[in-house]
């Protein structure tokens, strides 16, 4: 069997809504550096070797002259866009603004994709032994296999001060091995306490050292075996919601019930923060700061 080469998918499509703009192309350094410029310098690190951008057609020309040629001669690349027509002709409809969610975005890489791969948020710091863990493991499995995996990160660790967040909410075995993953699309800090809004729209108690994904998957390209077929399901049920998203925890909930695959959660001590609001740039920036003084980054990555 030929070397695996592990491949990093960047989501990167997103609105920003809640930030107020395109976060993904927001600088945190003197220097420029986007937090995705962080994890590419992470990933080529670790190994990865190709890389696949999901975008929109809107910044399409601002976000390759970021990105392009900083991997000219370090990696393979490829740009692929994710848009709100980008569904099955039946389910068309004009009043969708708003993007079909993440596990959308990734059966848009699914035609580029040709060996195991890892899928990050644009908008996340993940951390370098994170990058090294996910690598390692993806070259160790087999291209054949249903064995899927998730870098694990704390719900303490990955909450914003300024507001709620989405997040997969992960029970784990004490094998390591994931059992249940529920997209929550509403969690925030009130009054010192973490909450969350149940399916009825309740708030509810949430542990703070609850196992949570932070969208950090590694797969095989087995994956899209699931993805296609619960995207036409998915898309059947909501034809009338024009804010339905498809998540990627959604898809792992139902590769999990399928039976036929399993999903081992990775650990590593890297810390991850990111940002949902404008008001988390402020932190973001004193964090990467944090890591410049103690040479973990170069103060130029490129």
């Amino acid at each position: 069997m030929s070397e695996i080469k592990p491949t990093l998918v960047v989501l990167a499509a997103g609105m920003g809504s809640r930030y107020g703009g395109l976060k993904q192309l927001d600088t945190f350094t003197e220097s420029g550096a986007t937090i995705i410029d962080f994890s590419i310098y992470d990933a080529l690190d670790a190994g990865f070797e190709k890389f696949v951008f999901i975008i929109r057609r809107s910044f399409e020309k601002e976000f390759k002259t970021l990105f392009s040629k900083k991997l000219e001669g370090r990696a393979q690349v490829d740009f692929v866009f994710q848009e709100t027509e980008k569904v099955p002709e039946k389910y068309l409809n004009p009043k969708r603004t708003k993007p079909w969610g993440t596990a959308h975005a990734l059966l848009m890489a699914k035609d580029v994709l040709t060996d195991n791969f890892a899928i990050i948020n644009a908008d996340d710091f993940y951390g370098k032994e994170a990058f090294r863990v996910m690598a390692d493991t993806l070259r160790k499995t087999d291209r054949e296999s249903y064995q899927f995996n998730m870098m694990d990160y704390l719900l303490k660790n990955t909450i914003s001060e300024h507001g709620f967040v989405s997040i997969g909410e992960c029970q784990v075995y004490d094998s390591g091995y994931l059992t249940d993953v529920t997209e929550r699309v509403h969690i925030e800090k009130v009054n010192g306490q973490l909450i969350r809004k149940d399916e009825h729209g309740s708030l509810v108690p949430i542990d703070e050292n609850t196992i949570v994904s932070m969208n950090f998957w590694g797969f095989t390209l087995k994956y899209f075996e699931f993805g296609v077929e619960l995207f036409e399901e998915f898309l059947e049920e909501n034809r009338e919601d024009l804010k339905a998203e498809f998540y990627i925890p959604s898809v792992v909930q139902e590769i999990l019930k399928s039976g036929k695959a399993t999903v081992e959660v990775l650990k590593s001590n890297a810390k991850w923060f990111g940002v949902t609001y404008k008001e988390d740039k402020e932190m973001v920036s004193e964090e990467i700061d944090r890591l410049f003084r103690q040479k973990i980054y170069p103060s130029n990555l490129w």
